[in-house]
């Protein structure tokens, strides 16, 4: 099934029921997050983080699935976490570097279109509006604003 499809999203959400349950019920994990197949569980003591760990991969084995050996981790929260396209730290989040070049390219290109009379400007706010909706959930203020001023550039 490919990647990104709804319907492994789906499947995904309906298999890793059972992890959530056993986070929450057995382990008592107070602060789990889990969105498809990515998850975090916050605390302050590594230990516990690491029989966290240990019991998670064991549970995941009877359901016939595991964790990822490069991106299981256990770092702390000031160093920051990547989820979900965001870079999240204690008290800021950030857009992931990957995620704001590909962001940057894609616009600018169409920039480049508006230029060029390929694309219409109302086109180009509606990507670009998307894209804000995104990127509002980080710390993005003086970038978008930054980003609006090019693109009112590109209107008149």
């Amino acid at each position: 099934m490919p990647l990104g499809n709804l319907t492994s999203q789906f499947f995904a959400n309906v298999c890793l029921n059972e992890l959530d349950q056993f986070v929450k019920h057995k382990l008592k994990a107070k602060y789990y997050i889990r969105y498809v197949d990515d998850f975090v569980i916050l605390h302050n003591n590594r230990k516990i983080l690491e029989e966290y760990k240990e019991k998670i991969s064991d549970f995941l084995k009877t359901i016939k699935l595991g964790l990822h050996h490069d991106k299981s981790k256990i770092i702390s929260l000031s160093k920051g976490t990547s989820l979900l396209g965001y870079r999240a730290f204690y008290y800021h989040k950030l857009l992931r570097k990957s995620n704001l070049s590909k962001s940057y390219r894609k616009i600018s290109e169409k920039i480049e279109l508006v230029k060029g009379g390929l694309l219409n400007y109302t086109s180009l706010l509606d990507s670009v509006n998307g894209w804000f909706g995104y990127a509002m959930w980080a710390d993005t203020y003086k970038l978008r604003k930054d980003l609006m001023k090019e693109i009112d550039g590109v209107s008149n």
